[in-house]
Parts: C-alpha cells; sequence; structure tokens
C-alpha cells in the first residue's frame, strides 16, 4: 500500500525547510518538525506515503487548504482554522511517485520536547488533552462557549466562505492556541516528559485543572484542523466520514450528506465539553454492531424516528425491520436530555433548559432542519 519517504534528520526540502525530529506517524502520512531557514522559525511538515492514492489524497488536502488560505483574506473567521504556510513536491523513495508535501502552522505539543522553548503565541495540544483533565465534571462552561463560538465561526466559514465540510470535527481536531505564559501552566514540566503520551497532559484526572485558573483557561483560543478527510460541498470524497461517536444519523443510515453533518459533530462536541462525557458512546453487543447500539442510543435520546426518514435511506433494512422499529435490538430505554444533565451530572433546572435549547437544533433528524453555524452562533445560550 505504499510506504514512508525515509526522511532523515538534518535533510532539507525544497532547499528551504530542514528536517529536526518527526513528531508523529498517521495512516496516510509522517509529520515532521521542521527548521524554515528562510523565515528562521520552525514549522510542521505533512509527508504522504508514497503510491497514487496518497498522492491523490494529499492534493485534494492542499486544493482545501489553499481555498481556505485564500478565502482568509476576506474574513476573520478564517483565523479560527489551521492555516496552510507552503506546498511544494519532491521524488518519492521509488524514484517515480511525486510526492505532495504540506508546510502547516507547528503544533507546539511534541515539538516542545524538542525544541525546549515556546514561541509567543503557539498552538499548543488539543482540547482533548485539555478535557482528559476535567473529566470528572466537564470544563467551566464560560470556556465552552467561548470555544464552541471559534468552533462555530471556523464551520460557518469553511461551509459558506470555502464550500467545504471538515467531516471530522472532534475534540482531537480542535487545537489550542496559548501565549507562552499560559502553555507552560499546560506543560509544566514538557521538556522533562518528552516519552509521556500527549507530552503529561494524561496524568492524574484533575491536576491540571486545579492548577488553571479562570484567567488562563479563558485566555485560551481553538483552531480547527485537519483537512485531511474534509471535501467539498459539492463533491463529498467518500462515504464513510467522521468519528464513530460524532457521527451524524444520516452518515450512519448510508444518505448523502453535507454541511449539517459537521453541526451534528458539533452538538456531540459541545454535550462532551460540557459534562465530561460522550453524547453517543456505541457498542456493540452479541447480536448487533456498533452502528446498531449508535442509532438505538440516539432513538432514547432524540425519539423515534420518522418512517419518511428512516425508511428512505439507502442503509433503512440494515436498521429496521418496519417503521420506527429496530431490526436487532428490540428493549430501548428513553432517557432525556433534561434527565441525563440533571441526575448523572447534577446540573440546575436553570442550566439546563438554554443548554438544551442550544443543543437540541444540532441534533435534528432532517438535515434540512438542523439549525446552522450561523444560526448557533446568534444563540442565547452561546453570548449569556
Amino acid at each position: 500500500a505504499g510506504g514512508h519517504h525515509p526522511v532523515q534528520e538534518g535533510e532539507v526540502f525544497n532547499m528551504r525547510y530542514r528536517a529536526l525530529h518527526k513528531l508523529g506517524c498517521g495512516a496516510f502520512a509522517t509529520v515532521w518538525l521542521c527548521h524554515d531557514v528562510r523565515r528562521k522559525k520552525h514549522v510542521a511538515v505533512k509527508v504522504p506515503r508514497s503510491g497514487e492514492s496518497f498522492a491523490e489524497a494529499a492534493q485534494d488536502e492542499v486544493a482545501l487548504l489553499r481555498c481556505v488560505s485564500s478565502m482568509k483574506k476576506k474574513d476573520r473567521a478564517g483565523e479560527n482554522i489551521v492555516c496552510l504556510l507552503d506546498d511544494f513536491r519532491m521524488m518519492g523513495d521509488n524514484g517515480f511517485h511525486i510526492l505532495l508535501l504540506r508546510v502547516l502552522q507547528l503544533w507546539v505539543g511534541k515539538a516542545l520536547a524538542c525544541l525546549g522553548e515556546v514561541t509567543r503565541w503557539s498552538l499548543g495540544p488539543s482540547l482533548r488533552s485539555l478535557m482528559g483533565n476535567y473529566a470528572a465534571q466537564g470544563l467551566p462552561l464560560p470556556f465552552v462557549k467561548k470555544s464552541l463560538q471559534q468552533v462555530l465561526a471556523g464551520l460557518h466559514f469553511l461551509h459558506k466562505r470555502c464550500r467545504i465540510i471538515h467531516t471530522d470535527i472532534k475534540p482531537e481536531n480542535i487545537l489550542l492556541y496559548v501565549g507562552d505564559k499560559t502553555l507552560q501552566k499546560l506543560l509544566p514540566d514538557i521538556v522533562d516528559s518528552s516519552q509521556r503520551t500527549d507530552l503529561g497532559l494524561k496524568g492524574p484526572g484533575g491536576d491540571l485543572g486545579n492548577r488553571l485558573e479562570h484567567s488562563d483557561l479563558m485566555s485560551i483560543e481553538v483552531k480547527i484542523a485537519d483537512l485531511g478527510s474534509a471535501c467539498w460541498t459539492y463533491k463529498p470524497f467518500s462515504k464513510e466520514i467522521q468519528t464513530q461517536p460524532y457521527r451524524a444519523l444520516e452518515v450512519l443510515l448510508g444518505l448523502d450528506y453535507g454541511t449539517p453533518a459537521d453541526i451534528w459533530s458539533t452538538g456531540c462536541l459541545a454535550f462532551e465539553m460540557a459534562t465530561g462525557e460522550c453524547l453517543f458512546d456505541p457498542r456493540p453487543g452479541k447480536y448487533f454492531s456498533r452502528d446498531d447500539d449508535h442509532v438505538a442510543r440516539i432513538i432514547e435520546l432524540l425519539g423515534k424516528i420518522p418512517p419518511q426518514i428512516a425508511l428512505s435511506w439507502k442503509k433503512s433494512t440494515k436498521f429496521f425491520s418496519r417503521p420506527g422499529a429496530l431490526l436487532r435490538i428490540s428493549r430501548l430505554l428513553p432517557r432525556s436530555l433534561c434527565n441525563i444533565l440533571v441526575e448523572t451530572h447534577n446540573w440546575t433546572k436553570h442550566e439546563v433548559a438554554p443548554f438544551s435549547s442550544f443543543l437540541l437544533p444540532t441534533l435534528e433528524y432532517a438535515p434540512e432542519k438542523r439549525a446552522t453555524a450561523a444560526q448557533c452562533l446568534q444563540h442565547a445560550w452561546l453570548s449569556s
């Protein structure tokens, strides 16, 4: 299926970017910490695997990132997206395939362990890392609201300005953008703990949360990252999108999807940030799949899926025996969002009503009825 270009430390890309340290390796590419000798700054360079399919994916990603960079000049909301700094081509390890490399803003997390230094403002670890230290009670609501405003502004920019669907909104793809003083508190022992997963952010629950003061937390901005699986609104690249807990119902059931799929994921993200618990955490059973359980959990929370929706979709026979009846799961335990928040997470009814009013429109079954990013941004709960 193709291998990685065998990058070596010290190698210079495009006569400009000197490879310093490998930051990570994924299914489609490796990411290298590099020094931009022209601008005298550190950057992240994404090196794809060699192979025709990986080359095509890289071309798609660069086209999307170029669009974002171009539209950023016209709309400040584009600052909520991690940006492309440069791209260039080089010969692959087999001497035939041309690799398309992407130069991105540096994610400071693992890079700090190599550098031992930070710039004045840096892209820090992901929202997932921060959430892990507030897991018992969720993140403070003022920070949740501020972060969601920035995520939704970024999505509105992607959806309306760029005509792009992100397709993978989740905590791991929301990066923290922090000043150097706050970053030092986020990563207090980073240089000495370079081998720790996520660089010290997965220690005992609550440790970091107790250290971060309100002013430090509220100084953190967020940016949407990773357009590696994104697509155009008018040209989806794949039917299989989104990480399972954040997967929209229309995607589960095989319907053609659009920008509302990102809003569903954002609703799931909002609940998880505010409570520390996944809204939907499906698991397979002896006689049913993870997808079966996912659809069941959605129905338990949001109610019966209207027959004209459930049975009009391409995978309907995979899940339903007849309108409203699941094929492999017969016993459902209905639960309301209000009861979950009050009984499980100890919210007051005064807190529940405005949050539910914000959240439920992001989870409308019919995508055309689901709230848009712009409509979510206008909701009173976000600015209260």
